[in-house]
């Protein structure tokens, strides 16, 4: 039977949804790590997201599914609305428990973030201390920190983001040595920027659909103004809301050139966020509830630090591993996070490369590379399918003719069609191998794993060994 001392160490740089996650399943696993994360405190961008079935057997396997059910809102369906108000045809989300097992919900992304924090012991999380150097000597890499600690391991794991440190470093070894593609060279391209927020809780007298029991999901268009916006209510009786503006290539360009003066990641500072704020507050909105309100009621009721204004970019990158380093989530393939596609694919990466560390036979540079590769292998065909969705949604939300177009065959859309695309969307559920698995439910059968089968088989083993002793 392996022993810990067998397993490879993983440092992890970032501490976001993706890199919590991989610390939660590596913790379970007894494969040794630790995570890194600049941030004093990490702010949870975004106000909420929506989860199910592809990320809710994960769940059960970490004994928080339960929980989970405390701190979102069932969904069941998804309503547009003209500017006008006028409603379009909604989207029925209830095949998805038919096909599954599992529901549709929202949670309120710090919930969330709070959820799978609490699985990670605080002694292996490092707050506060940026990574400045990364080095390798003798079959291991070290990460060397602001606070002039190092800390020695196998592998290094990006899950710092869109603008990842690990895969500068990483890239720039690779040009060097004449490696690097020519796409992974180019900048990071985004379309939209985006206004997220969450109100205080409401006085559900003043604000009836706070007390809902149902989440109510509703999407306005702008008849003449390059905007989308969003509502919805969360289980804490908030209202969460966002804000997207569809850019020509042209303020995309030049909001990229102001964006690099000023910062270091993908959030700008509290200035731009108001200003956008004061932009759009006379937004209608609908909260079913027969009152003339628009977005500046819920920026009224939004604390300041709940406001972040974002651009979001997306890039599927070509390289993601390179003898120790290895990147995850954001880092190797940055989506549009509308429906939390960003998030959930970056968990399914955790997945996966917990999988994989898992059943390593050794921590040779050659069965390092072996890893990577099938990971890679196994995870891009998911994210290019999560990419194109996501670019769909996009165009969808854009004001252009191409959107306008979308959009009104979307209402249109019959009702086996419409089944036939939700199925699409919940075949990748993962689990891991080396916790006792989740019966599969549903009538839509998963897509098979193979990181999933190849720890499931070393973990069997090691049951039989275990039992025989």
């Amino acid at each position: 039977m392996s022993t810990t001392s067998d397993k490879p160490t993983i440092l992890i740089v970032g501490a976001g949804l993706g890199g919590l996650m991989l610390g939660a399943l590596l913790e379970k696993s007894d494969v040794p790590y630790l995570i890194f994360e600049r941030a004093s405190a990490v702010k949870p961008l975004g106000s909420a997201m929506s989860i199910g079935p592809t990320l809710l057997p994960i769940f059960e396997q970490l004994g928080i599914y339960d929980e989970f059910l405390t701190i979102g809102k069932y969904l069941t369906r998804l309503v547009g609305y003209k500017e006008t108000l006028v409603p379009l045809k909604p989207l029925d989300l209830s095949p998805v428990e038919e096909f599954t097992g599992y529901g549709q919900y929202i949670v309120a992304r710090p919930k969330l973030y709070d959820l799978i924090l609490k699985q990670v012991p605080p002694h292996k999380i490092h707050f506060g201390h940026r990574v400045l150097n990364i080095t390798e000597k003798d079959d291991k890499v070290a990460i060397h920190l602001s606070n002039s600690n190092t800390f020695e391991g196998d592998i290094i794991v990006g899950a710092d983001g869109a603008y990842s440190a690990v895969r500068q470093r990483m890239y720039e070894q690779l040009k060097a040595e004449g490696l690097l593609p020519k796409s992974d060279q180019e900048d990071l391209p985004f379309s939209c920027t985006c206004l997220v927020g969450q109100t205080k809780v409401l006085d559900p007298e003043e604000f009836p659909i706070v007390a809902e029991p149902q989440c109510h999901f509703n999407n306005l268009y702008g008849d003449d103004k390059p905007f989308t916006w969003h509502t919805f209510n969360t289980a804490q009786g908030t209202l969460c809301w966002m804000v997207l503006h569809h850019l020509s290539r042209k303020t995309s360009k030049a909001a990229m050139e102001q964006r690099f003066r000023h910062s270091e990641n993908s959030e700008w500072g509290d200035y731009p966020a108001q200003t956008m704020c004061e932009e759009t507050r006379n937004f209608p909105i609908q909260l079913l509830d027969g009152k003339k309100r628009t977005l500046g009621d819920l920026y009224d009721q939004t604390p300041k630090e709940f406001i972040s204004k974002v651009m979001l970019e997306e890039k599927v990158f070509t390289t993601w591993h390179y003898r120790r380093y290895v990147l995850m989530g954001d880092a190797c393939h940055k989506l549009n996070p509308a429906g939390g596609h960003g998030a959930v694919t970056a968990m399914h990466d955790a997945i996966a490369l917990a999988n994989l560390f898992y059943a390593m036979p050794a921590k040779t540079g050659k069965d390092i590379t072996k890893i990577f590769e099938e990971y890679q292998k196994e995870r891009l065909p998911a994210v290019t399918e999560s990419f194109n969705n996501s670019q769909q949604l996009a165009k969808t939300a854009g004001r252009g003719i191409v959107g306008a177009i979308i959009l009104y065959l979307t209402t249109l859309i019959p009702a086996w069609l419409w089944r036939i695309a939700m199925a699409k969307t919940i075949r990748f559920r993962p689990q891991v191998g080396f916790l006792p698995a989740i019966v599969v439910k549903g009538s839509v059968a998963p897509v098979v794993s193979v990181s999933e089968q190849r720890a499931r088989a070393v973990f069997e083993k090691q049951q039989q060994v275990a039992a025989s002793v």
